[in-house]
């Protein structure tokens, strides 16, 4: 496909390194303003543009990966070069009826909700569209299957998805951070308490998504009695650990919805 991303930000720019490597036989651009701030994307074969509107009459799928208040101004630009395209909006917010009310039935409208890590292979995104779209999307959801995993969800649960799949890469990054430090504290260097944190959390999702296990299933495979792990998991419990965490993603969710 002739892939057209719109916003060359952290989000767009991960998608085409991530769409990049992990598919083939795809034409990629991506576009910025600034575009000397994207040239690095060059090293991949990825087209870049200053223009949004450059070679957009040739895409087949359009990704706009920009802020919400641009989503109207943006569309308003593109729509009179294009007709028949999927356009797949990781606006977060802006919802499908939105959408329609500003591109109407000229092309097929879809929202996506990726995560950085797309550029290494590793997004959990989640889809969105209109019942009667549901057929014509399945080309971003193969797309977007390559670059992690890709799942269909009602629309209402968008910005769940957001924090739960977006805001919560941040959420695991603390956690790994927060491993870190007490790893200093127990008598490691800095470096080495981080790898070891990393490649931890890495293997503790290895092993939930390879198994399809519930996460106590696999607790309980490290938890001996009387031993260090569930005097450790008790303690965090003790001090709010579960708690916390999931009043952090419930707050982070109220603060989308305004």
């Amino acid at each position: 496909m002739n892939i057209h991303i719109i916003g060359g930000g952290n989000l767009g720019t991960a998608i085409s390194v991530g769409l990049a490597q992990y598919t083939t036989g795809n034409t990629i651009t991506v576009t910025r303003r600034n575009v000397a701030l994207i040239g690095h994307l060059s090293q991949y074969g990825i087209r870049t543009s200053a223009s949004n509107i450059e070679g957009i009459t040739g895409a087949d799928m359009i990704i706009l990966a920009i802020k919400p208040w641009q989503a109207e101004a943006v569309l308003q630009e593109i729509l009179p070069h294009i007709s028949g395209k999927i356009i797949a909006s990781a606006a977060s917010g802006v919802t499908l009826d939105q959408l329609h009310g500003i591109v109407a039935d000229s092309n097929t409208v879809v929202r996506i909700m990726p995560n950085i890590a797309a550029q290494y292979g590793a997004s959990a995104t989640c889809i969105s569209a209109l019942a009667q779209d549901i057929a014509k999307v399945q080309p971003v959801v193969d797309l977007f299957d390559k670059v992690g995993t890709a799942l269909i969800i009602d629309e209402k649960l968008m910005d769940a998805a957001t924090v739960l799949g977006a805001c919560g890469t941040a959420f695991a990054l603390r956690y790994i951070r927060a491993s870190m430090q007490a790893g200093i504290e127990i008598g490691f260097d800095a470096k080495t308490a981080l790898a070891i944190s990393a490649q931890t959390a890495l293997g503790a999702t290895e092993m939930l998504l390879k198994e399809s296990a519930h996460p106590e299933q696999l607790i309980d495979k490290v938890t001996t009695p009387q031993g260090c792990t569930i005097a450790g998991l008790n303690e965090m419990e003790h001090e709010g650990f579960s708690s916390s965490l999931i009043k952090g993603i419930k707050t982070s969710l109220k603060q989308i919805k305004g």
